[in-house]
């Protein structure tokens, strides 16, 4: 069993050799630290120069701008600087045109009423010519109008004989009874006596003159005359209506020729006032 005091020894080497692993741990440790400190401490240095670079850049960015931006505003305040010389430029020489025009504008409407004063003073003498003319017109016309009453007293009397010829018109137109054994109402015996007719509106009237053996339209029918006796005033006609003849043979002045036509089967009628050698002249009526 060894000596105690040959254990101690042992226990204090083993001893010492455990503290010298410790210090050797510690020294490791502390090491591997620093290194640890010293690239963090170089990350942030760089990451700090990296910041100053790119913030440097900005501001020479800025700087850039701003120059550009004053180089704008330079040439904006020295055109608005040159507008507002013509500006004023465009005043000053517009005021005096102005100016010219004004007077030449004063001139011309003081000419004017001059002129103008002078056509009214001409106008008015023109008018008080005229005035003493209308007087004198008025003095003729009263004197004419003491001479148109004179005629329309005499355009009255001439008015009551043409009435006083109308009834005597009237009365001279006959009545008779046509070749159907129809009467016919007034007979016309001439031009005038047709003209009465017409006015009087009861019948249509179409007036004719017809040559022998001529074909004639009258109306929506067609005469033809045959042949005429002047001495005993007698003719012969036909008369063409509906495709059909009709021959009225051997007739007298006035006598009213009746024959029937059209879908109505309405009552026409010739009357000749007038025979010649080669010739006719009369009417025909038709109802209206």
């Amino acid at each position: 069993m060894p000596d105690s005091n040959e254990i101690q020894p042992l226990e204090r080497r083993k001893g010492e050799r455990r503290g010298g692993a410790t210090i050797i741990c510690a020294e490791k440790g502390t090491s591997t630290v620093a290194i640890l400190a010293a690239v963090a401490v170089g990350i942030l240095l760089a990451f700090m120069l990296y910041l100053i670079v790119e913030l440097r850049g900005r501001v020479a960015s800025l700087e850039a701008d701003m120059a550009r931006q004053s180089a704008q505003t330079k040439v904006i305040e020295d055109r608005l600087h040159l507008t507002n010389k013509n500006v004023e430029a465009g005043i000053q020489a517009l005021g005096s045109k102005v100016g010219q025009e004004l007077a030449t504008r004063t001139a011309e409407l003081k000419a004017q009423q001059e002129r103008a004063a002078a056509k009214l003073a001409a106008e008015q003498q023109a008018t008080n010519k005229e005035v003493a003319n209308v007087n004198s017109a008025v003095s003729g016309v009263k004197t004419e109008l003491g001479g148109a009453q004179s005629e329309i007293a005499s355009t009255r009397s001439d008015l009551a004989g043409t009435r006083s010829d109308l009834a005597a018109t009237k009365a001279k137109l006959e009545s008779a009874i046509g070749d159907l054994n129809v009467h016919s109402g007034l007979i016309a015996k001439s031009h005038d006596d047709l003209e009465f007719l017409k006015h009087k509106g009861d019948r249509n009237y179409f007036e004719f003159n017809l040559k022998r053996k001529q074909r004639s339209p009258v109306s929506t029918v067609s005469l033809e005359l045959k042949k005429t006796d002047p001495k005993k005033s007698r003719f012969t006609l036909n008369v063409y209506a509906d495709d059909h003849t009709i021959e009225k043979k051997d007739r007298s002045l006035g006598e009213p020729l009746q024959f029937y036509t059209g879908r109505d089967r309405q009552l026409y009628e010739v009357v000749v006032f007038h025979v010649g050698n080669d010739g006719i002249s009369g009417y025909l009526a038709t109802p209206k």
